[in-house]
């Protein structure tokens, strides 16, 4: 990759992604980290360098108002000129599928020592809630829509919409839509 990026900036190949930090759509994109969204995603939605602000987690989930995607949040709709946020899920989500115990047990194969796991329950860390999934993408989608509208720094004329696309086809579906 370095050898690759050497060559990239000596051939001068970033001069077409010149942008400047305020995206040209004025929008943020909250959506998961799966590896197949990161090019199908933009092409499916017209999506090109400097449009949108993208933000990443395994999931697209927020479960906490004042986690980190939420406060990049607020860093681009009051820094960044952002007027709308959208959270984009996916169908087939590895976070559908996560079994917190099986998980801890592959902690543990991996060199977790029990000793750890136990030290994170007694400071009040619940460690289901932190990693559990969830059963539908849409009502996932929806929850995070949610914590998003109703956060009490969000200006209220900011629009908070909720998509889920396949990742195989790049089909996007609407969950919720502010008008």
């Amino acid at each position: 990759m370095l050898e690759y990026n050497k060559q990239f900036v000596d051939g001068k190949r970033y001069e077409p992604y010149k942008t400047d930090s305020i995206p040209n759509k004025r929008m943020v994109i909250f959506t998961c980290m799966e590896s197949r969204l990161v090019e199908l995603l933009p092409r499916a939605l017209n999506i090109q360098n400097g449009d949108v602000k993208m933000l990443k987690n395994a999931g697209a989930i927020i479960r906490k108002p004042f986690d980190s995607i939420m406060k990049s949040i607020l860093v681009a709709v009051y820094n960044l000129k952002a007027e709308e946020v959208v959270v984009i899920g996916h169908h087939d989500c590895g976070m559908s599928h996560v079994d917190t115990n099986a998980l801890t047990e592959t902690m543990k194969k991996r060199g977790i020592e029990e000793k750890k796991l136990n030290t994170l329950t007694h400071a009040g860390i619940d460690f289901h809630e932190e990693f559990h999934g969830f059963d539908t993408v849409e009502e996932s989608v929806q929850q995070s829509v949610n914590i998003i509208r109703d956060h009490p720094l969000l200006p209220s004329e900011v629009k908070v919409h909720g998509l889920v696309i396949d990742p195989g086809t790049g089909k996007v579906d609407i969950v919720s839509k502010e008008n």
